[in-house]
């Protein structure tokens, strides 16, 4: 939703902004001498429609408060309150202006929109030869190639955090490799994190009915989203290049193999970091490779594995599998019924609560 009324929006005014986070708000005044005109100030509204992908929160709220004041002046709406986090974040970051004139907000303005790349597909740090174009994906990578599907999650100046169109982005990502002609699905992620599990703004984005309908549809999501993963029929394996917290690492379990260079960590309960060697002797990793080695040590082999005879490894799978499949299942459920009420719990949002204003005052 987000997505699709960045696309739509005709210009930066509090009607059509769509603020899913309470993000760090750091203004950069660039070339304040200088003063753009009118038409500069519309012609760069007007580029800000052909951004080909929503350019993020953070970004998008420098526009909206840059807009605000090059409009309208210093900030003049009363604060909201504390659980309203859209519209304290977008308070926040047009108050945090102060008295900047409108001809310096106007110029900031004309400034940003210029610095936004045409494309800001062709900004993240995708490995070098794989074809973004063939994807059509937002928050993936997927490629297949040698009886190899490769899933990347590819939101690296975000940890690649699981936000809610990454979530149904990998199902149908799954969904499509499950019927393909590869022999072996990859997970992977883009940059120096696997994934950061959950992003935060997610909680932020309350539907209609309430935080009430948010927990429910949310714990739906979950329950089909690891269901996936339950019932993939191939080989799955995940080469977890760095990092990993929270349900990127909960889904392990899950997989057939969990490759891990030496440098990855994996959070999950206690707030405590593993080691990718503690990990691997606690059973959530198969086997640990040196980080210089790391990606090709494991390619070679899982190169090797995508020659295996297709019908066998998907018979092998299905016999070791076949009598979890039922547990897991009413597993999967029982955590998600158990999610959905902590999800409306105090603990939950002050703690949510707590992270983003701490972000908002970094």
């Amino acid at each position: 939703m987000a997505y699709l009324s960045w696309r739509v929006a005709q210009r930066w005014c509090p009607s059509s902004l769509q603020v899913t986070s309470f993000p760090v708000v750091q203004l950069h005044m660039n070339r304040t001498a200088m003063r753009a005109s009118q038409k500069d100030f519309e012609d760069a509204m007007n580029q800000v429609k052909l951004l080909k992908k929503d350019p993020g929160n953070e970004v998008k709220l420098k526009l909206y408060a840059l807009y605000k004041q090059a409009t309208e002046g210093p900030c003049n709406m009363p604060k909201p309150g504390i659980f309203d986090l859209i519209n304290k974040a977008k308070w926040d970051a047009w108050n945090a202006l102060g008295s900047l004139p409108k001809e310096a907000a106007r110029q900031n303005y004309v400034d940003l929109v210029s610095s936004l790349s045409p494309s800001l597909e062709s900004s993240s740090q995708v490995e070098p030869g794989t074809d973004r174009k063939s994807t059509g994906f937002e928050t993936l990578v997927v490629t297949s190639e040698d009886g190899i599907t490769k899933i990347m999650f590819n939101r690296p100046t975000r940890k690649n955090a699981i936000n809610t169109e990454m979530y149904h982005e990998i199902m149908h990502a799954l969904k499509a490799a499950s019927k393909d002609d590869s022999i072996i699905t990859v997970l992977t992620g883009n940059g120096d994190y696997y994934s950061s599990g959950n992003d935060l703004t997610n909680f932020t984005d309350i539907p209609p009915g309430g935080v009430e309908e948010k927990a429910k549809n949310s714990a739906i999501l979950l329950r089909e989203f690891v269901g996936c993963f339950i019932d993939f029929p191939k080989p799955l394996i995940a080469v977890v290049n760095g990092p990993a917290v929270g349900i990127s690492v909960t889904l392990l379990g899950l997989f057939d193999a969990v490759y891990a260079s030496d440098r990855a960590t994996e959070m999950l309960i206690f707030g405590k970091k593993l080691t990718a060697g503690e990990a691997c002797a606690q059973g959530l990793v198969t086997e640990v490779f040196p980080e210089s080695t790391f990606q090709k040590e494991v390619w070679t082999r899982l190169k090797a594995f995508a020659k295996l005879p297709p019908n066998a490894v998907r018979i092998s799978k299905e016999v070791i599998r076949k009598r979890e499949r039922e547990k897991l299942h009413a597993v999967n459920a029982e955590e998600c019924s158990v999610l959905q009420g902590r999800w409306l719990s105090d603990e939950c949002t002050n703690a949510v609560v707590n992270f983003l204003s701490r972000k908002s005052k970094l």
